[in-house]
């Protein structure tokens, strides 16, 4: 029933209640229009059509866009999970065979998780999915719900900062953190204090143009301070840094594993690195997504 009448769903485009939740996601009509692949004029008559059903604005007009009448907050959790299920009913019959599939896969990751992920994904595709092809590239926290739902990105891998109502999480993989540094370093041997770790100068990676990386907070919690003498943005660069400098450099030790370095504990409590796979809800089970998460935690170390 709505606004006191109630209404057939015979005469409603069902099609239109898509619109709507992109509408409610996105709360911008460009950005739904982009999602849906359908011009902005063809999302504006679909939700004016939507409105006359429904006799209700749905949406008003808000700074950088729109936001939801109380109408539309009240049906969206029903209207999600009847698309949800319908579409779940579609695909219930569509089996995916990674064997014959020529399927590509798109995923986000950062250098990091790829040198953890991706040489296991690879053998494991070469054997059980021949024709499977694979994408990497990195998307933004910001950007990642809307990139997810757009169907752009199949899969995310990240550590557990991203959230949004529309994304599904799973727990991937810890990683412990240990040093390194070159193995024919003239201060270092088999292993390191705390008092050596402090006087060094430190390599660190990270994405950011400023910040502490997670070691800063364990020391800064220690009431101790080391000294930072070079920040790059790639993993992939810092160990050749490392074997033509004294510098040390802190990282998951799966990755140090990789290269010719010295590697040691850390002379400090250190939480481990946790990676979290992410999906859009609508792809929760679709088959050739699920397999390939199935496959993700399989491999990946």
């Amino acid at each position: 029933m709505i606004n006191g009448a109630a209404m057939s769903l015979s005469k409603v485009d069902l099609n239109l209640f898509i619109v709507f939740d992109a509408i409610y996601q996105q709360r911008n009509l460009t950005r739904a229009s982009e999602v849906l692949c359908m011009s902005q004029p063809a999302v504006s008559n679909a939700l004016a059509r939507l409105r006359d059903s429904l006799d209700d604005p749905l949406f008003v007009r808000a700074s950088g866009g729109v936001r939801p009448t109380p109408l539309a907050d009240n049906i969206i959790d029903r209207v999600q999970e009847a698309l949800k299920l319908l579409e779940s009913s579609v695909n219930e019959g569509s089996e995916f065979d990674p064997y014959t599939s020529t399927k590509t896969f798109r995923l986000s990751m950062n250098d990091m998780a790829e040198a953890m992920v991706l040489p296991g994904l690879l053998k494991a595709l070469k054997q059980r999915a021949p024709s499977v092809a694979i994408e990497c590239y990195y998307i933004g926290r910001a950007d990642l719900e809307r990139e997810l739902s757009a169907g752009t990105v199949d899969l995310a891998l990240d550590v557990p900062l991203v959230s949004g109502p529309q994304i599904c999480v799973k727990p991937l993989v810890k990683q412990r953190y240990v040093c390194a540094v070159r193995k024919d370093h003239p201060d270092i041997g088999d292993s390191i204090t705390l008092d050596q770790y402090l006087q060094m100068d430190h390599l660190q990676v990270s994405s950011r143009r400023k910040g502490f990386g997670f070691e800063d907070y364990a020391l800064q919690r220690l009431g101790r301070q080391r000294r930072v003498k070079v920040r790059v943005p790639h993993h992939h660069v810092a160990p050749t840094l490392l074997k033509s400098s004294d510098m040390v450099l802190t990282l998951p030790a799966n990755m140090a594993r990789l290269h010719d370095l010295k590697v040691m504990e850390l002379p400090f409590t250190l939480s481990a690195l946790d990676w979290s796979l992410y999906w859009h809800n609508s792809a929760d089970q679709d088959q050739a997504n699920m397999w390939l998460r199935d496959l993700l935690m399989e491999t990946s170390y």
